[in-house]
């Protein structure tokens, strides 16, 4: 028998409900959190506390304030240093770099996991970062629609390197003064950034390079004429010391137009540069009725195959999928991609009651979907988030 939309908001509350209960009782998640520090040791997410071989992410967390109607907001920062000895001072110094900006919510400081200069965005970090939020949600009363990365220098490139491969966890990204390491920017669509950096800020051409994305980002909104919010702050007369995170949201002095910067035609003008700031602005939307997946952009290690409201096997590694939702009606346009994916359905996103239409690459079709208590409980532990939470599938063969 088919969910009708009240049955499934019954089945959904109960699978969550469930869900909190068995996992607020789990000993390795609740050890995670006092000890601040978690382990990850392949697919088959093996956590151990006594001489572990798996990989550590150590963390520090604070809640601050209240929470509103809807939890805390998190903020999740990535400390510099990268390919060096000083990660460890780096980790145990910017714990109120952010602090002092944030009036509610919890501030995480995450510890890269090795010396190397990916020290954020390691194979097993994502993984990770995954286990924590799902941690905070659990734990904490973490909002998982206001989850917020911000990084600096090594950090920075850790937001360019963690962003675009579960870019459906964060609502706002924030860089400062990293290097993109040639990420694309295809998943960029719905998780707004900003990029930060001094003009003199010459190593690995950082300055340049920072724009040169925000020009990426740029061609990627004129492509598909909607998206990828982005805001670039190019600081005047500045290295790699540029100030984002001032208590006193004091004016700092940037070039106007980043591009134009590069191309020796701006003028200087003062602008907010503080990074809580710029991420306060947002809430996530879980179910976009546009998304577009860089398929090579798979997180290497990830547990779960789903991005946003779809899911693909691991061995579609690469093309483009862009898909966009209006009503019971899905377009479907790819580009070098092939293999079956799932769209992940709920009664808040179609009306199960008439056909899903489907049109992939021009080619129209009608099918019927069948919401499912098994699908709700499935897609429930998937992720660990009460907004991705679906109860039935359709498959698309590309």
């Amino acid at each position: 028998m088919m969910l009708n939309k009240q049955a499934e908001k019954n089945a959904r509350k109960e699978a969550w409900d469930d869900y909190l209960i068995a996992e607020k009782l789990n000993t390795e998640r609740f050890q995670e959190l006092m000890y601040m520090m978690m382990y990850f040791d392949g697919a088959n997410k093996t956590y151990t506390y006594t001489e572990p071989t798996a990989i550590p992410m150590r963390f520090k967390f604070e809640c601050v304030g209240q929470p509103d109607e809807n939890g805390y907001p998190v903020y999740i920062f990535l400390h510099g240093g990268g390919q060096t000895l000083s990660n460890d001072a780096s980790f145990e110094g910017v714990k109120e770099w952010d602090m002092r900006n944030i009036k509610n919510g919890i501030h995480i400081t995450c510890r890269g996991i090795r010396e190397t200069y990916n020290t954020h965005f390691n194979p097993e970090s994502y993984p990770l970062y995954d286990r924590l939020i799902q941690n905070m949600i659990i734990y904490t009363n973490a909002d998982p629609n206001r989850v917020y990365l911000t990084g600096y220098s090594a950090g920075g490139d850790g937001v360019y390197g963690i962003t675009p491969y579960m870019p459906d966890r964060f609502a706002a990204v924030a860089m400062s003064a990293g290097h993109h390491n040639q990420a694309p920017a295809h998943n960029y669509m719905n998780i707004p950034i900003i990029l930060q950096c001094g003009d003199k800020d010459t190593a690995y051409d950082r300055h340049l390079e920072t724009v040169r994305y925000a020009m990426k980002l740029k061609e990627m909104q004129a492509q598909y004429q909607e998206g990828y919010t982005h805001e670039l702050l190019m600081h005047v007369k500045k290295g790699h010391q540029i100030q984002t995170r001032a208590q006193s949201r004091a004016p700092v002095v940037v070039w106007e137009d980043g591009e134009a910067w590069m191309n020796g035609g701006s003028k200087p003008v003062l602008k907010n540069s503080n990074t809580v700031d710029f991420v306060n602005q947002f809430v996530r939307n879980p179910l976009p009725n546009t998304v577009v997946w860089n398929l090579a952009q798979r997180a290497p290690m990830r547990l779960t195959q789903s991005y946003y409201w779809l899911n693909a096997p691991a061995s579609m590694d690469k093309g483009i999928l862009h898909c966009t939702r209006n009503g019971n009606t899905f377009t479907i346009t790819t580009k070098e991609a092939a293999g079956t994916f799932d769209l992940l359905l709920n009664w808040d996103m179609v009306d199960f009651d008439q056909p899903i239409v489907l049109d992939v690459n021009g080619k129209k079709s009608e099918v019927t979907a069948t919401p499912s208590v098994e699908t709700i409980k499935e897609t429930t532990q998937d992720r660990g988030d009460v907004n991705f939470q679906f109860s039935a599938k359709v498959a698309v063969t590309v």
